[in-house]
C-alpha cells in the first residue's frame, strides 16, 4: 500500500462501508471519501486511511529550546517536522497555515521514518522532535519514525494538544521520550468556545504522561488578554498542576500575538506574563517561564533552593550554565530534568 493509501490504526469498521475514526475524543464517523474534523484521516473503500504518512510540511533544525523544552537536554539541537492538519479547532492557532491547510501542496517534503532518523544522527541532533502541527494526527508514522530514531541513538520530543483517546495514548507515548503539552486554558468553556474541544482528555493525557510514563514533561499555556489570564484561572491551573503531576514539571507562559481568526486582541503585555509566573511560583512550582517576550529573568532557570541563576538563556540561547552532574554547583540541589554530565557555557 502506497504511503498516500497508509492504512491508520483505531479505524472502526461499521455497515455501508462508513468507519468511525477512534483516534481522538471527536470520533469521528466517516462514509466513503470522507475525511475527519483533522483532514488527514479519511475513509477510502471503508477503510481509515492516514494520508500524510511520509509526507512532511518542511523540515528545520531548531534548538531545543524552541519546542519550547527547557529542561531536556538544554542547549542540544532538534530536528524539527510536521504534516498538516489538527484535531483541535484553535481560533488563536499561531501554525494556522500548517495546522489548518487543507492544502496538500504543503507537504512539499517525502521521507520514510528510517530517512528521517538517519538524517538527524548525520546532522549531530540528539533528538528528533514532531511538530509544527499535532503529531497525534499521524501517530502511526510518528510511531514508526521514533522506531527508527530509537534504532539508532536519537531520541524523541512530541509537541502536542494531548487531544487523544486512551488506548491509542498508551501507544503513541510509549515511543516518545519528552513532551510539551499545550495546555490552552483551565477552563471547559475556553476549549469549547475557542478550540472547539474539551478540556477533560488533556488533563487525563497530562496525568497518564506524568504518573504512567517516563517520559520528560513539559507544558506551555498561551496566554490570551481578557480570555485565560484572570488570577484565580491561573491560580486553579497551577494549584491544579502542582498537586496532580508535582511541582517538578516546567511550565511556560507564552505570550499572544494576533493570528488567524483572533485579530481583534492585542499582544499579551509582558506583566501579565510575569504575574502568572508569580502567581505560579506561589503555588509551589519550581520552574516557571515566560516566553514570546523578551525576559531575562522569565527565561531562565534557577536552583529551587538556594535561588540562584543556573542556567542563563537569551531567547533560545543557553548562554551560561551552573549545572554539574544534575545538581546546582552552588548548593547541590538536584536540578529536575536530563542534562548532559557537565553543561558547558555557550
Amino acid at each position: 500500500m502506497s504511503n498516500e493509501n497508509f492504512q491508520a490504526s483505531w479505524g472502526q469498521n461499521l455497515n455501508n462501508k462508513e468507519v468511525r475514526c477512534q483516534l481522538c475524543p471527536r470520533e469521528c464517523l466517516l462514509k466513503e471519501g470522507q475525511r475527519g474534523f483533522c483532514f488527514v484521516r479519511q475513509n477510502i473503500d471503508g477503510n481509515l486511511i492516514l494520508t500524510t504518512y511520509g509526507r512532511s510540511s518542511g523540515f528545520c533544525i531548531d534548538p531545543i529550546e524552541k519546542k519550547p523544552l527547557y529542561h531536556f537536554y538544554p542547549g542540544s539541537p532538534i530536528l524539527s517536522f510536521g504534516t498538516a492538519g489538527c484535531n483541535l479547532g484553535c481560533l488563536f492557532c499561531q501554525n494556522w497555515n500548517i495546522s489548518k491547510s487543507k492544502e496538500f501542496d504543503r507537504l512539499t517534503e517525502q521521507a520514510t521514518p528510517k530517512q528521517i532518523a538517519e538524517a538527524a544522527k548525520k546532522r549531530h541532533c540528539p533528538s528528533v522532535a514532531f511538530t509544527y502541527n499535532d503529531p497525534v494526527i499521524f501517530t502511526e508514522y510518528a510511531i514508526d519514525v521514533a522506531k527508527e530514531c530509537h534504532n539508532l541513538g536519537v531520541k524523541t520530543v512530541a509537541v502536542t494538544a494531548g487531544y487523544i483517546n486512551p488506548k491509542p495514548r498508551k501507544k503513541f507515548f510509549e515511543h516518545i521520550d519528552a513532551a510539551n503539552v499545550d495546555l490552552k486554558a483551565f477552563s471547559e468553556n475556553f476549549y469549547e468556545k475557542f478550540c472547539l474541544g474539551h478540556l477533560d482528555p488533556v488533563l487525563d493525557t497530562l496525568k497518564y504522561i506524568k504518573n504512567e510514563t517516563k517520559i520528560w514533561l513539559e507544558i506551555t499555556t498561551l496566554i490570551i488578554p481578557s480570555k485565560n489570564d484572570s488570577d484565580e484561572e491561573l491560580d486553579e491551573m497551577t494549584s491544579w498542576i502542582a498537586k496532580e503531576l508535582g511541582t517538578d514539571v516546567p511550565i511556560h507562559f507564552s505570550a499572544f500575538h494576533p493570528s488567524f481568526k483572533i485579530l481583534d486582541i492585542s499582544a499579551t503585555p509582558k506583566e501579565t506574563l510575569t504575574k502568572a509566573r508569580a502567581i505560579a511560583l506561589k503555588n509551589g512550582l519550581r520552574y516557571v517561564y515566560t516566553g514570546n517576550v523578551n525576559d531575562d529573568e522569565g527565561s531562565s532557570t534557577y536552583c529551587p533552593n538556594c535561588k540562584k541563576m543556573i542556567i542563563q538563556r537569551f531567547g533560545y540561547t543557553l548562554v551560561e550554565s551552573h549545572i554539574k552532574n544534575k545538581k546546582c554547583i552552588f548548593c547541590n540541589t538536584e536540578v529536575a530534568g536530563y542534562f548532559t554530565k557537565e553543561m558547558k557555557n555557550q
